[in-house]
């Protein structure tokens, strides 16, 4: 009969998360998805200039359009400014641009609720119309889906860090396989 050594962590003991080792750097969708967010961030500043370009008031409601939605002075600042930090995270990339995309990805949808309510009202300092609101809501979805890729889904694969973070216990496949097979991350021998 062989022995199995057995080794256990204390109940307060988290496995530690190191959210660099999972990062595909030669993964081809890794880059489609940085250089998306980027493109993204690219219109946004091309509109916020052309908006500036145009001397819109700051916060004008009249109905100045560039490139098929409504603009003033404040959103186009907003919009470079937004197209600056996108694009710095798209340099940067990793876990940094991930983050970056789902949190700004989250604010956009946000944004878009926000100005369907204040729609024909006096509060819509930003002066937008339906398309802007149909603008942030695609936006908001497409930089959420780029944030997220390799962070969730319901097949991730068991050496995933998240997946990891999410299930201290050993992983069904390190179950089949026995002690002696089982993940050295993990403080087991192999």
């Amino acid at each position: 009969m062989a022995a199995h050594a057995v080794h256990t962590r204390k109940a307060d003991e988290r496995p530690k998360m190191r959210l660099d080792d999972h990062l595909p750097v030669d993964h081809r969708l890794n880059r489609v998805y940085r250089f998306g967010a980027g493109l993204i961030g690219a219109f946004l500043i091309v509109f916020g200039i052309l908006g500036l370009i145009d001397h819109i008031g700051y916060f004008n409601t009249g109905g100045a359009k560039v490139v098929g939605l409504n603009t003033n002075g404040s959103l186009s600042v907003l919009s470079i400014c937004i197209g600056a930090i996108l694009l710095a995270g798209m340099v940067i990339g990793g876990n940094v641009a991930s983050t970056l995309n789902m949190v700004l990805g989250v604010l956009f949808l946000l944004n878009g609720f926000l100005f369907l309510g204040l729609l024909d009202t006096g509060s819509n300092f930003l002066a937008f119309k339906i398309q802007n609101v149909f603008f942030s809501f695609i936006v908001g979805l497409l930089l959420m889906t780029f944030g997220m890729y390799g962070r969730v889904g319901h097949a991730l694969p068991y050496d995933n860090p998240y997946w990891r973070a999410r299930h201290p216990d050993p992983s069904p496949q390190e179950q089949r396989d026995g002690p002696e097979r089982q993940d050295p991350r993990r403080g087991q021998v192999r």
